[in-house]
């Protein structure tokens, strides 16, 4: 018996499901970030936006957590970074949080990445973001140096390791 009150699975990255949390989540980045960003070139800001873009050709696998009525709650995806395994566009709606639900899509991630023979998944965050970086250091994660490609855009960011 799932002792959770959702649930986790795997689907297409172009889920309608999970398109909808990204758009949840680029709203709240946006409105996180938005003054931080105000001074940036239109040419500085397609340049950062072409660093964080996601391509479907490069994810490995899109996980929802979905309620039992099968309401979305959250939304992660692990990509292939040319030889590294990387998490993103982690999001757990307002109404779902500090029920489990990042840890247990985080562990989807971290589950799938081992099977798959990764030596690590690594991420890329923000100082604006303090809850989910509670959650990595939570679940394991430890600070690295800025990776590629975020460096020129975003140097300033905040990058993790977990070792398997």
């Amino acid at each position: 018996m799932n002792e959770r009150p959702f649930r986790i699975e795997q689907v297409d990255v172009d889920d309608p499901r999970a398109a909808t949390l990204r758009g949840i989540l680029d709203a709240d980045l946006d409105e996180r970030y938005r003054d931080a960003d105000a001074d940036d070139t239109p040419e500085f800001a397609a340049k950062r936006e072409a660093a964080l873009a996601v391509h479907a050709e490069q994810v490995v696998a899109t996980f929802v957590a979905l309620d039992a009525d099968g309401t979305p709650l959250g939304h992660v995806m692990l990509r292939r970074l040319a030889h590294e395994w990387e998490l993103k566009r982690l999001v757990v709606v307002a109404a779902a949080r500090r029920r489990g639900v990042g840890r247990a899509l985080t562990s989807a991630v971290v589950d799938l990445a081992r099977r798959g023979g990764a030596q690590r998944v690594i991420l890329q965050s923000g100082r604006m973001q303090p809850e989910s970086l509670r959650l990595y250091a939570a679940a394991g994660f430890t600070p690295i140096d800025v990776y590629e490609p975020y460096i020129e855009t975003m140097p300033r960011s905040l990058c993790f390791e977990y070792v398997l």
